[in-house]
């Protein structure tokens, strides 16, 4: 049996901060499974590393002997989450939201043990309230203490609108505790108040105050960024083995011990040898990166898929040999007046780029070739026997070809 202080060793590996730290050692040394706890509000479908985050923290309590209490925040998310919000969060129908739950609890389980996780969803407990049970609840809060909220207290101090039932979703994540009596309660570092505040109503309730844990937020392959689907900078968990490894390969070399620590099942001593060699030289980063990418390609896949897609890289990358199953663009090619092809409307018609505004960056910034010759700047219209049959190339892994 692991000892608590080792526990605590491998619970403070990537974590942001343990509030407070000595309570949860004294919770360790029980000897008994603890109750940890982790709410999501599904407010979209599909999850990215940085999502999971939290869950491969969930899965080191699990390893360590600790059950965990995954709650599906259907009931808040008719409320919304305003952590770092600087307006209302659109409110989801319940239909939306029972889509996106059942999605990210399928995609949750690739993490987490389901034989050590309890699945709940709260609005078990939160639809049923009654107005007593809400005042009751809410007369353990004041506005004041609402306000004390950075994003609160930024949009007040602004004049920007704060709707009332917003106030709600700290009481409310606050009772979740209340109601499954956590021990300890994950989240990022945007949600330390909302942790905090459970700890709050626990210890007015006369329970044992649940420990806050957060963690950081993870950069995306751009390194500069939180990953975000928005940004373009995310690796998400159904990601084909290829694209996974290869955009793992593409993150910085100073976010690999980071993404190691959040992202990988390595095991937290062997996390420290690898950033100990990096600092010392002994361990070249390019080797320490492709470990890094084959443990998460074969986290959500198996250890076949991330050596197929390693040789993939290879073939690609290093080789720079196009892949045997480039899609290829059979549509109407877009011209223009003069007969000539606009390239960022083809690059956005076929999936390349979000859009045409964001294909013309790409052109700008050397990320276009045609047939493995890059694009020259603010060359947007081609004649079509320059890309008839090509190849293009767009960034370091997507490609079409022209029939």
């Amino acid at each position: 049996m692991i000892s608590p202080e080792d526990q605590l060793h491998v619970i403070r590996s990537g974590a942001a901060q343990i509030v407070p730290e000595d309570a949860l050692l004294k919770k360790l040394q029980r000897g008994v499974p603890l109750n940890i706890k982790l709410g999501v509000d599904p407010t979209a479908p599909d999850i990215h590393l940085g999502h999971a985050v939290p869950l491969r923290k969930l899965r080191q309590f699990q390893d360590l002997g600790h059950e965990v209490t995954l709650i599906i925040g259907d009931g808040t998310a008719l409320i919304g989450d305003p952590s770092g919000r600087n307006s209302t969060r659109p409110q989801l129908t319940r239909a939306e939201i029972q889509v996106n739950a059942q999605t990210y609890v399928d995609q949750a389980f690739k993490v987490l043990d389901p034989a050590k996780t309890t699945l709940r969803y709260n609005s078990e407990w939160i639809l049923d309230l009654d107005m007593e049970g809400l005042l009751k609840l809410l007369a353990n809060f004041t506005v004041a203490r609402i306000l004390e909220r950075d994003d609160f207290h930024n949009r007040y101090t602004s004049g920007q609108p704060i709707s009332l039932h917003e106030f709600l979703y700290p009481v409310m994540q606050a009772y979740d505790s209340v109601v499954i009596k956590a021990d300890v309660e994950l989240g990022g570092t945007d949600q330390l108040f909302n942790l905090l505040a459970g700890r709050e109503l626990m210890e007015k309730m006369g329970m044992e105050a649940q420990v806050c844990l957060t963690l950081p937020l993870l950069e995306g392959t751009d390194g500069v960024r939180k990953m975000s689907k928005s940004y373009g900078n995310y690796i998400g968990l159904t990601d084909a083995p290829e694209d996974m490894f290869g955009k793992t390969m593409s993150i910085p070399d100073e976010l690999m011990v980071k993404y190691y620590r959040l992202a990988s099942t390595e095991t937290v001593e062997d996390i420290d040898a690898i950033e100990e060699g990096l600092a010392a030289g002994t361990l070249h980063p390019n080797k320490a990166k492709r470990q890094l990418a084959r443990n998460i390609v074969a986290a959500y896949y198996d250890d076949e898929a991330a050596l197929a897609a390693e040789a993939h890289f290879d073939r690609v990358f290093k080789a720079h040999e196009v892949p045997e199953d480039v899609p290829t663009f059979t549509g109407d090619l877009p011209l223009n007046d003069e007969g000539h092809v606009y390239l960022p409307g083809l690059l956005n018609q076929a999936g390349l780029a979000a859009s045409a505004g964001e294909a013309r960056r790409l052109i700008d910034g050397g990320g276009v070739k045609v047939n493995d010759v890059a694009v020259p700047a603010k060359t947007y219209h081609l004649p079509p026997s320059d890309i008839r049959e090509a190849v293009i190339k767009v960034g370091k892994r997507k490609f079409l070809k022209i029939s």
